[in-house]
């Protein structure tokens, strides 16, 4: 296996604010790879770092072995982002969303040609939402909006995939319509980073989790990762049990 992703002892700071500090992990390709942490613990941040979107004050990070603008410009990495982070009301319909996936391979005129039509209709038809192509991106219930940024990925046919908390707010279904799509993409090579809350789906889910409290506390199996213990240490519970001066509260 080779090594996808490469975040070394990267720093990031939110002027006073810290939300990565030297914080590192290693990716490897064709696997699926969970980040969990409780809100607030750098999950976000670790995902702009690696799309090149924030400044990082230390440290490094590498996608496919090459800068993060390199690999974006490349079309080698895909963001399925938090629903907050989308305009809703944006006049384009779910084929439209999609057909974006595939900008990047585009000629000089921007108009699609007959197999990108045909890579955003075998994407719709992926996460089974082939007969609401034709529906504005803002009327689809939560699950379906979320499914259709995952079709936008498919089409883009990346490499290196980042979903930034895709399982909240959906019904059982998506879920498990997204769940399959990444294990069967991770199947065929392509390397998954998804960060959760869901706690319940990661073993179906992941190949491996990393837990993360501003900096990457454990990175390995999910089995270990969600040993209580380890849990407890991410989730800042060992802490409020034992008090600051290591007595009880």
């Amino acid at each position: 296996m080779t090594t996808a992703i490469s975040v070394r002892d990267i720093t990031v700071g939110y002027g006073e604010i810290t939300a990565l500090e030297q914080a590192s992990l290693q990716v490897e390709s064709g696997r699926v790879t969970g980040v969990i942490g409780m809100n607030g613990s750098g999950k976000s941040t670790l995902f702009k770092a690696i799309m090149g979107a924030i400044r990082i004050e230390h440290g490094s990070v590498e996608v496919a072995g090459a800068t993060p603008a390199a690999a974006r410009a490349n079309g080698l990495l895909a963001y399925v982002p938090q629903s907050e982070d989308v305009d809703w009301a944006f006049p384009v319909s779910v084929r439209d969303v999609v057909m974006m996936g595939r900008y990047g391979r585009l000629g000089i005129t921007r108009r699609p040609s007959a197999s990108d039509h045909t890579a955003v209709e075998q994407a719709l038809e992926r996460v089974e939402l082939a007969e609401l192509g034709d529906r504005q991106i803002g009327s689809l219930s939560g699950g379906q909006k979320k499914r259709a940024f995952v079709a936008r990925s498919i089409a883009q046919d990346a490499e290196i995939l980042l979903l930034d908390e895709p399982f909240a707010g959906v019904d059982q279904r998506s879920e498990a319509t997204i769940v399959r799509l990444l294990r069967e993409l991770a199947a065929g090579g392509r390397t998954v980073l998804v960060s959760t809350h869901d706690l319940h789906a990661l073993p179906d889910l992941a190949d491996e989790a990393a837990l993360l409290l501003r900096s990457v506390l454990f990175h390995g199996p999910v089995a270990e990762a969600l040993a209580p213990e380890r849990l407890a240490q991410a989730f800042g519970l060992e802490t409020r049990a034992t008090g600051e001066n290591g007595g009880t509260p």
